[in-house]
């Protein structure tokens, strides 16, 4: 199967009546086409969201203190995972944002509610941050 699908010349853009096939890159070129839109979007969120920034700013903090409080790898990992996990919720709220914000930007109840439930996301986030620390440091 895997010599089968290298031995395949590299698909094409195809119309087929309405719909149009997008072309995906392979190999080494789609992996580095990868990490550049990683960088702008990580770019893109650390200029234009507060939010991410500021936890950000918080990560700088938390993740340093996290490997010196925890005493094996497991509690570093504990402590440091849920710090992750927030920029992580964060970048997905802030695409969900986005993608509403440029659909239109006009009031509607489920652009609403979907933002909201972004900012839940990232809220529950920081539950997770909350409890997992104190779990670890007072587990001792």
């Amino acid at each position: 199967m895997e010599a089968e699908r290298a031995a395949r010349p590299p698909a094409r853009a195809v119309s087929s009546g309405a719909a149009v096939e997008r072309v995906k890159e392979r190999g080494l070129t789609r992996l580095l086409n990868a990490c550049s839109a990683s960088a702008r979007g990580l770019a893109g969120a650390f200029r234009g969201e507060a939010a991410f920034r500021q936890e950000l700013a918080l990560a700088v903090i938390v993740i340093p203190l996290g490997l010196w409080l925890g005493r094996t790898g497991v509690e570093r990992a504990l402590l440091i995972a849920p710090m992750l996990v927030i920029l992580i919720v964060e970048l997905l709220n802030s695409a969900i944002e986005a993608t509403v914000d440029r659909i239109g930007l006009e009031r509607h109840v489920l652009a609403g509610l979907a933002k909201d439930i972004g900012s839940a996301a990232v809220f529950a986030s920081f539950v997770l941050l909350g409890a997992v620390w104190l779990l670890v440091l007072t587990g001792r």
